[in-house]
């Protein structure tokens, strides 16, 4: 794919706020060698090696389709929810999927393509996040990409990590956040990697700990970039006759997330509930090489 169809897809597709209408205000280094610590506290609690299996190695992405819903403009919109999960290789040249698999800079990633159209009274919103994640540890978020599109305009963002900390870059259509940078903190989750991250975890009866969760940037503004002290738990459930295992993430008080996960490897995402609406209930699971196109 030539590089100014790369980008005419991105400004095309995205995740954004569906919650906020038009009227509102609003290196070079060693890639493995970033993170370093950052996550000593949460690791317990996690399979580094989750994304290890050879499961990943097949060449095939794991699709995954659900039945959402989503407030937008104060009324529940029914839509579906595609969750892409596959393994791809980086080149740390330009931070991108390589073409060129003999190059020396290559290192593995996850990448987890989120992407809706939730259609409304007036006009349709057009989402896509795409987040790359360190193939040797689900905690550690290496790049996110988002975007969203409706009849009001664009808004791009992107975090990448650069070390000590990420970066985020923000192109917005709303007056007063138009273009910038801002510094973010590095020991955090993203809201947005926890439909993934989440499936590592060493699920527990009474499994409780803290971690510092960054709200989502599923949105069409730069935002106010809140950083919750959440509380995530575990316990034993079941979605439609199947074991699995629910795992509540507190962000604050009167604001909590659920996940529903099913028991066994790779314990797919099966259900979302979050605070503000945003509800998913898997109904297609497949492997496949979605790119081609014969």
């Amino acid at each position: 794919m030539r590089l100014t169809t790369i980008w005419i897809c991105l400004l095309l597709l995205g995740i954004a706020g569906a919650g906020i209408g038009c009227s509102e205000k609003g290196d070079n280094r060693n890639p493995a060698l970033s993170g370093g610590d950052t996550y000593t506290a949460l690791n317990p609690h996690f399979h580094a090696d989750w994304a290890m299996d050879k499961l990943w190695e097949d060449g095939l992405a794991e699709v995954a389709i659900y039945d959402a819903e989503r407030v937008v403009y104060k009324k529940k919109r029914n839509f579906e929810y595609t969750l892409i999960t596959v393994k791809e290789d980086f080149n740390q040249k330009h931070n991108v999927k390589t073409d060129d698999y003999t190059r020396s800079d290559l290192f593995p990633v996850m990448k987890v393509n989120e992407f809706c159209r939730i259609p409304t009274d007036e006009y349709p919103y057009h989402y896509l996040t795409s987040l790359f994640i360190r193939r040797e540890n689900p905690l550690q978020m290496h790049k996110l990409t988002t975007s969203s599109q409706e009849w009001c305009g664009n808004t791009f963002k992107t975090i990448t990590d650069v070390g000590a900390s990420y970066n985020l870059y923000y192109n917005s259509y709303f007056d007063g956040e138009g273009e910038g940078n801002r510094k973010l903190q590095k020991d955090l989750l993203l809201e947005d990697q926890l439909p993934y991250t989440l499936r590592s975890l060493r699920f527990a009866n009474g499994l409780t700990f803290e971690a510092n969760v960054l709200e989502t940037q599923q949105t069409n503004k730069a935002g106010r970039m809140t950083v919750y002290k959440a509380i995530v738990s575990s316990t034993k459930a079941e979605v439609g006759g199947q074991a699995a295992w629910q795992v509540n993430v507190q962000l604050d008080k009167g604001k909590t997330n659920s996940y529903w996960f099913a028991s066994q490897y790779p314990n797919e995402l099966l259900r979302q509930h979050t605070w503000d609406g945003r509800n998913l209930e898997l109904k297609k699971l497949s492997r496949y090489a979605y790119w081609q196109t014969e």
